[in-house]
C-alpha cells in the first residue's frame, strides 16, 4: 500500500511566545514516526513521511494530493489536535478513499474521543504503533476487517469499537532502526539553542517506559509494565554506527533517564569508547541515578552536556508531584556534573499542586544557587491521561483549551495560585537567571563556534524582551 506518516503543519509561535521563540524553538527528530515508517516498509509497502514544522497547511497537502496514499497517518500531541483534526478533513476532501489513522499522544490517552470528535478519522492507534499499523494495513488490504487487531480503535458503521490494548514489546532488538533517511534535510532537526555542539543531530532512544511516578506524566506502559524496556548495548551500538555512517555527528539520547540501570549505562560508556567512536553526546538522567564515577564514565565517552531533572527546591513540592528525589541529592547531581565536565541543564517547574508563590521564589533562589549552565522553567503540564489530568480537581484547575498543554500556557493552576501568578513567576525566574553577572561572563567566555554565538545572541534578544514585556509570555501577540 501507498502510505503517507504526517504531522500536521505547526509553528513556533505555536508553542511558544513570540519574543522569545528564537531562543527556545527545536526540532526533534520524531523517531516514534521514523520507527512506524520504517517497520510498514520492511512490511513491503511504500511510505512517505511529512513534517509540518517545515510545510505549510497547504504544502502538506499538495504532497498528500500528489503521493496519493491508500493510508494516512497523523500524528498528534494535545496541542495539535485541533491542527490534527484540520489535516484529517482536508485529506478526507481531496482523497475520500483513504483510511486515516492517528495516533501519537493525545490520541494514545483519550482513544474512541478522536473518533467522536474527528468523523473524518478510520481509527486510532493506541501504541506499540510498529507492530499495530503493520497489522492493520495487512487487515485492511485483504479487506479482513479489524475485529481482532489488538491497539486499533476503529469505527463499525455508525458505532465505534474498542479493541483490546497490544501486549508490549518486550524485545526491542526485532524493530528496525527508525527511517531517518526519510528526513528532507537532517541539518534542520536540531534540539534547541545551546543543547548541542554538532551537526547534524541524531535522536536515540534507547529503552521503552519509565518506573518514576510522576503525577503529571502520562506513560501508556504505566500500568501494564513493571520497569523500563531495554535494548541490548549491542542494538543501540548498530543504530549509533548506522547513525554516524549516515553523516550525524551528535547523538541526543532521549531515555527519560539513561542512568536508570548503571550497569548498562557503564556498559555502554566503555562500548563507546572501544569502538573509538567520534561523536558527542547528550543524555538526560534523573538526581538520584547518578554519582562521580559513572559522570566521569560519560564524560570519557564524548558526553558533553546532561540534563537533570530538578522541578523544585521546596521538598514538599517534590513530594506533591511524587518525584522521588530530595533537594540535596539534587545539589549533589549537579555539582558532581560540573566536577565532571559536563555542561549541566535543570529544568523546573511553576505551579505545581499545593505550591505557593513564596515557594516558587524559593525554587528560583535555589536554581540561582545550584547554577547550571541552563535552566529552564515550565509550567506545570498534566498531559491526558497523567494522574495530574484525571483527577485534577483534587489539586486545582485545568485548562479546557489543549493549546495550553506545551509546558508554556498555564494548562494547570493549584488552588494556592493565580494564572496569573504562574506567568509572573516565569517572568521573574528568566530574568532573574538569566541576567546575573556570573552567568552572562561565563556565557560570552564559553562562545567557541558560530552556533554558540548565534545561541547567546537569541538568548539576548529573549533577555531583553523579559526585561521590557510585561505579558511576554503571551504565545500569541494581541
Amino acid at each position: 500500500m501507498k502510505c503517507a506518516l504526517i504531522i500536521p503543519s505547526w509553528t513556533p509561535e505555536d508553542i511558544f511566545p513570540s519574543k522569545t521563540a528564537a531562543a527556545q524553538i527545536n526540532y526533534w527528530q520524531p523517531v516514534g514516526t521514523l520507527s512506524v515508517a520504517a517497520a510498514l516498509r520492511q512490511a513491503g509497502h511504500e511510505v512517505i513521511f511529512l513534517n509540518g514544522a517545515f510545510l505549510s497547511a497547504a504544502g502538506v497537502l499538495d504532497r498528500v494530493k500528489a503521493h496519493c496514499p491508500d493510508f494516512a497517518g497523523l500524528y498528534s500531541t494535545a496541542f495539535g489536535w485541533n491542527k490534527a483534526q484540520a489535516a484529517a478533513r482536508e485529506i478526507r476532501r481531496v482523497l475520500p478513499r483513504a483510511f486515516i489513522a492517528v495516533g501519537g499522544p493525545y490520541p494514545i490517552a483519550v482513544q474512541e474521543k478522536c473518533l467522536v470528535e474527528a468523523p473524518e478519522i478510520d481509527a486510532v492507534v493506541t501504541g506499540e504503533g510498529e507492530l499495530t499499523v503493520v497489522e492493520m494495513l495487512d487487515r485492511i488490504s485483504r479487506k479482513a476487517g479489524l475485529a481482532d487487531v489488538p491497539g486499533v480503535v476503529f469505527r463499525t458503521g455508525a458505532g465505534i469499537t474498542k479493541n483490546p490494548p497490544r501486549p508490549l514489546i518486550t524485545d526491542l532488538d526485532r524493530l528496525p532502526f527508525p527511517a531517518r533517511d526519510l528526513l528532507d534535510n537532517a541539518d534542520r532537526y536540531i534540539p534547541p539553542p545551546a543543547t548541542y555542539r554538532r551537526k547534524p543531530v541524531a535522536v536515540i532512544m534507547t529503552s521503552r517506559g519509565c518506573n518514576r511516578h510522576c503525577i503529571y506524566c502520562f506513560q501508556m506502559d504505566k500500568e501494564r509494565a513493571s520497569g523500563i524496556r531495554y535494548r541490548s548495548i549491542d542494538n543501540v551500538m548498530a543504530e549509533i554506527e548506522q547513525c554516524l555512517a549516515q553523516g550525524y555527528r551528535e547523538i541526543k539520547f532521549i531515555d527519560d533517564t539513561l542512568a536508570a540501570d548503571r550497569d548498562r549505562a557503564m556498559a555502554l560508556t566503555r562500548e563507546i569508547r572501544r569502538r573509538k567512536l567520534d561523536f558527542t553526546w547528550f543524555a538526560s538522567a534523573c538526581v538520584n541515578q547518578v554519582d562521580g564515577e559513572l559522570l566521569r564514565a560519560f564524560k570519557d565517552a564524548g558526553c558533553w552536556a546532561i540534563l537533570l531533572g530538578a522541578e523544585s527546591g521546596v521538598q514538599k513540592n517534590l513530594n506533591a508531584i511524587r518525584k522521588g528525589t530530595t533537594v540535596e541529592q539534587i545539589r549533589t547531581a549537579v555539582r558532581l556534573a560540573k566536577k565532571a565536565g559536563l555542561r549541566v541543564l535543570t529544568p523546573f517547574l511553576v505551579g505545581i499542586p499545593g505550591e505557593t508563590y513564596e515557594e516558587a521564589l524559593q525554587t528560583i533562589e535555589f536554581a540561582c544557587e545550584l547554577d547550571p549552565d541552563v535552566a529552564n522553567f515550565h509550567c506545570i503540564t498534566p498531559f491526558p491521561g497523567a494522574e495530574l489530568y484525571d483527577h485534577a480537581e483534587r489539586y486545582g484547575t485545568l485548562s479546557n483549551d489543549l493549546t495550553d498543554y506545551t509546558y508554556q500556557g498555564a494548562a494547570f493552576v493549584p488552588y494556592t495560585m493565580t494564572r496569573d501568578q504562574i506567568a509572573k513567576l516565569r517572568r521573574i525566574a528568566f530574568k532573574k537567571f538569566y541576567s546575573r553577572p556570573r552567568f552572562l561572563v561565563r556565557r560570552v567566555l564559553g562562545i567557541r563556534s558560530l552556533p554558540d554565538m548565534r545561541a547567546a545572541f537569541t538568548g539576548l534578544k529573549s533577555l531583553f524582551w523579559l526585561w521590557i514585556k510585561q505579558d511576554v509570555f503571551r504565545r500569541v501577540e494581541g
